[in-house]
């Protein structure tokens, strides 16, 4: 048996090495890879069941376990998936007596395998030989724990002769089959990391703007890369493989050539500075020589970057000529090697307002204003040593202590040996050049009146607005606002008025947004607000839109008092939202203007979306929100109750639901008001309501003998939870309503435990001290994991009616049923089911070990008086 084991692993470990060439052929396609991965997987389970272990009719044994579990570690949901889709149901196919298990055992070695690739992709455990071993045997203990469910029989025969081959053979062959394929990712990604190392090394040698050379030792051009071809002697392919005595004169060649030796006989590199007639002329280059490290086509070469430096060398002559020239407008500094002024002139003293007998024999630094950081100077320091001058704009300070912003030029003098002697520094006063510059700045992007930013200002920040929006995937909202008869302001009272009015309407605009958002004027009585960042949800962002909207009505209804006058002014508001660049900045302020007249048509002071459905979802919106806080404030939410049975059709409680009676609506199912009171912050309030009247409810069935066993349960959301009072808020209630905590039931749904498990864990804990039981509302939809059901303190768990409704037809809805009921019956917890419809549903449930029922077989969800007749 042991050898027939180790013959069909072999067999499929052999298929599964057709995954190198697949991974290798198409790494690159995020589609194809994982589908033809499941495929190849698939195959292989399917292969090895056609070659299987076959104990009698029925009951067949292969390594298909040791492939899915890897498929699930190594591919992921996609490959997985498809692998047990094909190798299910190939083994539904071919049927017998051990159908349900042989199906278990695809299901089980998929999820364990999901299961252990998301706690390696999260650090948790490693896929090192013993971890996979590890794992290779837990798989497998629980797949002979799977052979159990069979008939006694089956199961006796199985376990004496599969159970021992299985475990000494397949554990092994999984840890092979992992090593394999950690292997072919690990080499993959290694391919993958030296392709893109090569490409980057790449693109950063083609975006070096200098000319790269490569000379080997006798001269001959290896490689040449250039950003400007024209800077070449010759076109490149004719350079290549040349020497250099072919292209250049005699003397610049021999010269050339002592440099590449030089390079090559040192460690460090070498500079050279030339000059050549290029394809544009007479060109100066700087170039920086290398050594390579091993041989280049058999000899030894060198790379060099040349960069040109004609026009410094052009900077470098001026400033030679401009030190002759000393006593012009500019101030003029000299100084020694070590930035000690030796030397200044009379347009020196003039801008900064030293004497040569105050700054003789000082350090330059004493006009230092200290705007500048160290990094600054640093960088200065590093370019006038590198190529003997600087120039830029600087800030220092005159002795009258003022600091003042001059445009310095710094130029290095040299000995005979190319040692610094002297600085030169040049200087001009640009200080009435800057603030003209300002002056211009602020003319051309801002509004001459308000000092808002103008039309030009506004579409620039409109275009970086859509660039963001796309980006981040949040909304913005362009606000197109027009005051309501601002004409018969100018026409009654002058347009010096009227011109007071539009500054006090800016800064009230300016108050009313956020710091992040701008006011625009374009003109006349025409402001724009451009909205930044808002929610990435349509509705949502059109209520913060609204909120802001209406602020801006209310600050600009307010009277403006203007010397002794006072008057009054609205506006009309158009708001177009956008989140993408798809549309132009004009095409967005025409469909704000259009709705901006769409709220001057509806009467004025008004505010209107330019999509008329959005409009009418955000005031339906709104209006129910305000409807919800009315609701709540007067009572109007009631509790209907949905009885919940046991096996003997006997009562035993009942599920607390709410329904809004709505005076004008009728009676309206959570569907119809949840999700708004959600977003607006009323779920909460909402929530203790109905806990309040369960509690005041159980009170009352405590004092009549027939309901005083009765329980119920009530659904808690999860912002009322993790709040920080809950735990309080609940006991005030029992001991206000004299409720039994030993008959009240939370339900709490999976998804909301996990945004803080601490957190639930803590106050279920302290809840549970005082008798309160617990539910998992809809068991099987969300995460089901082990891991919280062992630390949460729970009763019950309730399976979901998505599962019980797909009775009897959906075989997989039962075997999970089952499975529920089996985990809870191991950890001791009661189950019910929802949604049980039928007595065929009812009677299957049952026969899978759940006791407990709520559904409409039973009765719909009721008032408390109708409930009241259902016990005597």
């Amino acid at each position: 048996m042991i050898l027939d084991f180790i013959q069909g692993a072999a067999l499929l470990l052999a298929l599964c090495w057709l995954q190198t060439i697949n991974r290798r052929l198409w790494t690159d396609h995020c589609v194809m890879a994982p589908l033809l991965s499941g495929l190849l997987f698939g195959t292989t389970c399917v292969v090895g069941m056609l070659t299987p272990i076959v104990l009698q009719q029925g009951l067949i044994f292969d390594a298909r376990t040791a492939v899915l579990s890897m498929a699930g570690l190594f591919g992921g949901p996609l490959v997985a998936a498809v692998a047990a889709l094909m190798a299910g149901g190939y083994r539904f196919w071919l049927g017998g007596s051990g159908v349900w298990v042989g199906l278990a055992n695809v299901l089980m070695p998929v999820l364990l395998g999901l299961a252990y690739r998301y706690w390696h992709q999260r650090g948790k455990v490693q896929t090192g030989p013993w971890q996979l071993l590890a794992f290779g045997l837990l798989v497998h203990v629980l797949t002979v724990l799977l052979l159990t469910l069979l008939p006694a029989a089956q199961a006796s025969l199985s376990l004496r002769q599969v159970a021992v081959p299985m475990l000494l053979v397949l554990p092994l062959a999984t840890l092979i089959l992992g090593l394999l394929l950690r292997d072919i990712e690990y080499r993959l990604h290694t391919e993958r990391a030296l392709a893109q190392s090569e490409a980057r090394m790449g693109a950063i040698t083609r975006a070096i703007p200098d000319l790269l050379l490569v000379l080997d030792e006798d001269g001959r051009y290896v490689d040449v890369v250039a950003p400007e071809p024209k800077l070449l002697l010759l076109p490149r392919s004719q350079l290549l493989g040349k020497h250099l005595h072919e292209v250049m004169s005699q003397g610049e060649a021999e010269r050339f050539y002592a440099f590449i030796q030089r390079t090559l006989a040192s460690d460090t590199p070498q500079i050279l500075q030339y000059a050549i007639h290029t394809q544009v002329g007479s060109t100066v280059f700087e170039g920086r020589a290398q050594r390579l490290e091993g041989l280049l086509e058999g000899k030894r070469a060198v790379v060099m970057l040349a960069r040109d430096i004609s026009e410094r060398e052009s900077v470098e002559m001026e400033r030679r000529i401009a030190a002759i020239a000393f006593e012009s407008q500019q101030g003029m500094v000299i100084t020694d090697a070590s930035s000690k002024i030796l030397r200044i002139n009379q347009a020196f003293s003039a801008i900064t307002g030293y004497s040569a007998a105050d700054v003789i024999g000082q350090d330059t630094r004493i006009l230092s204003s200290g705007r500048q950081t160290p990094e600054f100077y640093q960088a200065m320091w590093r370019s006038i040593s590198e190529t003997s001058a600087w120039e830029g704009e600087i800030w220092n300070r005159r002795k009258n202590g003022e600091i003042f912003p001059e445009w310095l030029s710094i130029s290095a003098v040299r000995d005979g040996h190319g040692r610094v002697s002297n600085y030169v520094a040049s200087l001009t006063d640009i200080s009435e050049h800057k603030a003209a510059e300002d002056q211009i700045k602020h003319l051309a992007f801002f509004d001459a009146l308000t000092g808002l930013p103008n039309r030009r200002l506004l579409l620039d920040r409109l275009q970086q607005a859509q660039a963001a929006s796309a980006r981040k995937g949040k909304f913005a909202a362009l606000m197109f606002l027009d005051l309501d008869n601002f004409k018969n302001v100018n026409d009654l009272h002058g347009h010096q008025t009227g011109d007071q009015l539009l500054c006090l309407v800016a800064e009230r605009l300016s108050h009313a947004i956020r710091s992040c958002d701008t006011v625009a004027r374009l003109g006349g009585d025409e402001f724009v607000v451009l909205l930044e960042d808002l929610e990435p949800h349509s509705e949502d962002a059109a209520g913060q839109v609204e909120a802001i909207g209406q602020k801006i009505l209310q600050a600009l209804e307010a009277p403006y008092l203007i010397g002794e006058l006072e008057l009054r002014s609205t506006a009309s508001i158009g708001v177009l939202l956008f989140n993408d660049e798809l549309s132009g900045s004009h095409e967005l302020m025409k469909r704000a203007d259009l709705s901006m007249y769409e709220a001057k048509a509806a009467g004025k002071n008004a505010l209107r979306f330019f999509d008329p459905a959005m409009q009418e979802s955000v005031s339906a919106r709104l209006q129910l929100e305000e409807d919800i806080r009315r609701g709540l404030a007067a009572g109007e939410f009631v509790m209907y109750l949905q009885p919940q049975m046991d096996e003997n059709y006997s009562l035993i409680g009942a599920e607390a639901l709410v329904r809004w009676q709505h005076p004008q609506r009728g009676l309206l199912s959570p569907a119809a008001f949840v999700e708004v009171a959600e977003r607006a912050g009323l779920i909460e309030l909402l929530d203790l309501q109905m806990l309040r009247q369960a509690c005041e409810q159980l009170a009352e069935w405590a004092r009549q003998p027939a309901t005083e066993e009765l329980r119920l349960a009530v659904n808690l959301s999860a912002r009322l939870l993790y709040q920080p009072h809950f735990v309080d808020q609940v006991l005030e209630l029992l001991a206000a309503t004299g409720a039994d905590p030993h008959r009240l039931k939370l339900e709490l749904t999976e998804s909301l435990l996990f945004d803080d498990l601490a957190g639930a864990v803590l106050r279920m804990t302290a809840l549970k001290a005082h008798g309160i039981r617990f539910s998992i509302d809809d068991f099987g939809t969300g995460y089901s994991s082990m891991a919280y059901l062992q630390q949460l303190p729970l009763d019950q768990l309730k399976i979901d009616q998505s599962f019980v409704r797909a009775l009897p037809d959906d075989p997989n809805s039962l075997a999970i049923i089952r499975a529920i009921c089996s985990l809870a019956n191991s950890l001791n917890l009661d189950v019910i089911a929802e949604g049980v419809e039928t007595e065929v549903q009812r009677a299957l449930v049952l026969a899978n070990g759940c006791r407990h029922f709520q559904g409409y077989l039973f009765g719909r969800p009721m008032p408390l008086s109708e409930f009241a007749r259902l016990h005597p």
